[in-house]
């Protein structure tokens, strides 16, 4: 299987700022194929350009795409589709905020939120396979409501366990949990590691 015929890997980050450990950012280092939304830093969080981006990212990608988002990029994601309608091969969801109450001090509160256009939550169902990657502890987003999210969404949850919100300052950069969860959406990791052993 060649490059051209792998579907094309759309980063959406979250509102972090410029983290080289993120498992986001490992990712783009190891795959093939690999568009990447511009990371926009946490006091940057209009939803309009966001959307807009991830529309222009996907008209641009060769083939195929499969999303994958992290913390508030599953927002832009769920926005950018009710907005735009365009299909994909698939999303894979990690961590999403479910916004059910205040977040801390670092990061934009509800009401800016709101006025921003990213509250209410979309909660039709995606057109496109989607996959959400759900923690047990994130204390940005409650299990129970995620997973609620998920089948409104009509995603498959992977329980990924204590991971916290899937960052570097939890102590996960690695992105191997993603492995299984984009095989099922059709990326074919397995053609991509027998590519780089024999090249």
């Amino acid at each position: 299987m060649t490059q051209v015929e792998q579907p094309t890997v759309v980063l959406v980050p979250g509102l972090r700022g410029q983290t080289p450990d993120h498992w986001q950012e490992r990712m783009a280092a190891q795959l093939p194929n690999v568009r990447h939304l511009p990371t926009p830093g946490r006091p940057d969080y209009g939803l309009d350009e966001r959307t807009a981006d991830l529309q222009r990212e996907v008209e641009a990608a060769p083939g195929p795409v499969i999303l994958v988002a992290h913390s508030a990029g599953v927002l832009v994601t769920l926005h950018w589709a009710q907005r735009y309608g365009t299909v994909v091969k698939g999303a894979l969801l990690a961590t999403p905020p479910d916004l059910a109450q205040p977040l801390p001090g670092e990061y934009p509160s509800l009401a800016q939120l709101t006025d921003a256009g990213w509250l209410p939550i979309p909660r039709g169902r995606l057109p496109f396979p989607s996959v959400v990657a759900a923690s047990r502890n994130d204390a940005l987003g409650d299990y129970g409501r995620v997973s609620s999210l998920a089948a409104a969404w009509g995603s498959q949850v992977v329980d990924l366990g204590e991971v916290g919100h899937l960052s570097p300052a939890t102590g996960f950069g690695d992105w191997s949990w993603a492995a299984a969860p984009l095989e099922e959406l059709g990326y074919d990791l397995a053609a991509i590691r027998l590519a780089q052993i024999n090249a």
